[in-house]
C-alpha cells in the first residue's frame, strides 16, 4: 500500500466515532422536508436530527428507540429562527413514518421507548431539545398503524415509556393531556428549562402538566404555568425515587407540588432514595380561586399506606406566594410517617395570616429559620400530626420582595429576610444557583450567612444572568 494513502487509513481509523455519526436536517430547503422522511428506525449513538423551523407545524409524530452513549448520545433538537421561534409538533391530524412500528401509539405525540421497530430494549442518552411540542389529547385524532385513531384522555406531548439518561432542555408542552409523563421504568431523566403549561383534561383529576415516576429525576429552571381552564389536575405530579426540584416557577394548578406513592413499582419503593425528596430554590404561586387550598402534598394517595413516601421532604429556601382571599394550607402529609425539614422558606400570603395553617393536619413538620406570615395557624382542620419549631422563625406582614405586583420576589436591601438563614441539613444539596424569569438561571451568590427564600440578595457587582443552557 502507498505509504500516504497508509497514514491518511491509520488516522481515519484513530478518529473518535463521534465522527462518523449522521446527522439528518429537516425542513425547507434542507435534505429531509418532513420528520417522516428520517430513517428513525435506523439511528445509531451520535447521530443528530435537526428540526428546523417553518410557518407551518408539522404535523407528525413518532417513536425515539436508540441507545446512545454518555460520550456519543442521540440528539433530537429543534432550530428556532431569527426571532427565536421554536418548530411546532403538533400532534392533531399527525402522521407517523411506515417504516416505525411502536405501541401505545395513542399516548404520546413523541414517545421514548417501547417499540418493535426499531427493536431497541432500553433507550438510553436521549436528548430531546428546542422544540414546541402540542396536541396530543382527545378529542384530537392522528393516523397511526391502525389508521385514524383517538388520542386517549391521559396522552401526553412526550411520552417517555422506557428510558435512561433521558434529558428534555428548552421545550414547550402544552396543550395535552399531560404536558410530560413518564413511566417507573425510566432511570434518570433530566427536565430543564421548559415551559410547560396548558395542559389537562377538562373536570378530570387525573391528567397534569406532568405525571413522572423515574428512579433519579430532576426538575430544574423550569417554568410552570396553569393547566387549561376546567381542568382539575395538579402542576407537578410525581411517584419517583431519587426525586430534585429546584429552581423552578411553579404557579397554579390543583396542587403546585404532588409527590405521592410508587403505586405501580416495587423496585421504586424499595430503594434507599424514595425516602428522601429534595425541593429548593423554587417560586411556588397560589393564585386566588385555583383549585386545592393546599399547595404540597407528600405522601402517597393509593390508599395502600405501607407504600407511601414515608420518608424525609427537604424544603428549604423556597418563595411561597397566595394570592387567595381565603384559606392557605402549605402541606398535606398523608399520614404521620411523612417528615419534612421545611428551613430559610419565605411563606406569604394576601390574606391576612390566620388564613395561612402550616399543615392539613398529619405529619411531622420540623420548623426552622422561616418567614411567615403573622398570625399563621398549625391546622385549619384539627392538628394530628407534630409542628417542632426549631427557632429562628420570623413573622410579619410583608418579607420586604423588591416589588411583589410585578412578581419580583428578590430581597430589598432592608428585607428582614436577609441573612436569617440557618445551616442547611447535612443531607441537603447545597444552594448553587437561583431562577431567573423566565426558564434562565444564575449563580446564587455566596456572601455570608444564606438569605431566606429562592434569592440572595442581588449583588450590586453581580454579573448578568446566564443561560441555563450554556451553565449546565
Amino acid at each position: 500500500m502507498n505509504r500516504k494513502f497508509l497514514f491518511l487509513w491509520l488516522f481515519l481509523c484513530c478518529l473518535p466515532l463521534k465522527a462518523w455519526a449522521a446527522v439528518y436536517e429537516v425542513g425547507p430547503d434542507k435534505p429531509y422536508l418532513n420528520i417522516g422522511d428520517v430513517p428513525w428506525e435506523s439511528m445509531a449513538a451520535g447521530d443528530q436530527v435537526l428540526i428546523s423551523w417553518r410557518p407551518e407545524p408539522y404535523r407528525e409524530k413518532w417513536v425515539i428507540a436508540v441507545q446512545g452513549t454518555q460520550q456519543q448520545p442521540f440528539t433530537v433538537r429543534g432550530v428556532a429562527n431569527a426571532n427565536g421561534q421554536l418548530p411546532i409538533i403538533d400532534g392533531n391530524g399527525a402522521t407517523t413514518r411506515d417504516n416505525l412500528n411502536f405501541w401505545n401509539e395513542a399516548r404520546g405525540v413523541i414517545k421514548i421507548g417501547g417499540a418493535n421497530k426499531p427493536a431497541v430494549a432500553i433507550p438510553a442518552w436521549i436528548v430531546v431539545e428546542n422544540l414546541e411540542i402540542r396536541s396530543g389529547r382527545t378529542p384530537y385524532q392522528f393516523t397511526g398503524r391502525n389508521g385514524l385513531t383517538n388520542y386517549t384522555k391521559n396522552a401526553a406531548a412526550v411520552y417517555v415509556e422506557n428510558g435512561q439518561q433521558v434529558t428534555i432542555s428548552n421545550c414547550i408542552l402544552h396543550d395535552s393531556g399531560n404536558g410530560l409523563f413518564v413511566s417507573a421504568a425510566s432511570r434518570e431523566v433530566l427536565i430543564q428549562g421548559c415551559w410547560i403549561y396548558d395542559n389537562g383534561i377538562e373536570s378530570s383529576i387525573y391528567e397534569h402538566n406532568t405525571y413522572t415516576a423515574a428512579l433519579g429525576l430532576v426538575y430544574q429552571f423550569n417554568y410552570f404555568g396553569p393547566l387549561r381552564a376546567g381542568c382539575l389536575g395538579n402542576n407537578l405530579k410525581d411517584r419517583s425515587a431519587g426525586l430534585v426540584v429546584r429552581y423552578n416557577w411553579i404557579e397554579g394548578g390543583n396542587r403546585q407540588l404532588d409527590l405521592v406513592d410508587a403505586e405501580d413499582s416495587a423496585t421504586l419503593v424499595n430503594d434507599p432514595s424514595y425516602r428522601q425528596t429534595f425541593v429548593y430554590g423554587n417560586i411556588l404561586i397560589e393564585p386566588a380561586g385555583a383549585g386545592n387550598s393546599q399547595m404540597v402534598h407528600y405522601g402517597g394517595d393509593s390508599g395502600d399506606t405501607s407504600i407511601y413516601r414515608k420518608g424525609t421532604l427537604y424544603f428549604y429556601n423556597n418563595t411561597i406566594i397566595s394570592t387567595r382571599t381565603d384559606h392557605t394550607t402549605l402541606f398535606r402529609f398523608s399520614t404521620n410517617d411523612e417528615t419534612c425539614d421545611c428551613r430559610n422558606n419565605i411563606i406569604w400570603t394576601a390574606a391576612s395570616g390566620d388564613n395561612l395553617a402550616l399543615v392539613n393536619s398529619a405529619g411531622m413538620l420540623r420548623l426552622k429559620n422561616n418567614w411567615l406570615k403573622a398570625g399563621w395557624v398549625a391546622s385549619h382542620s384539627g392538628l394530628t400530626g407534630t409542628i417542632d419549631n426549631g427557632g429562628g422563625n420570623l413573622t410579619g406582614e410583608g418579607p420586604g420582595f423588591v416589588d411583589a405586583a410585578n412578581q419580583d420576589f428578590h430581597l430589598g436591601r432592608q428585607s428582614p429576610c436577609v441573612d436569617a438563614g440557618a445551616a442547611l441539613d447535612p443531607g441537603a444539596s447545597a444552594l448553587a444557583r437561583q431562577y431567573v424569569k423566565h426558564r434562565l438561571s444564575e449563580p446564587r451568590p455566596a456572601a455570608g450567612q444564606l438569605d431566606l427564600g429562592a434569592f440572595e440578595l442581588r449583588q450590586t457587582s453581580g454579573g448578568m444572568p446566564c443561560l441555563w443552557l450554556l451553565l449546565e
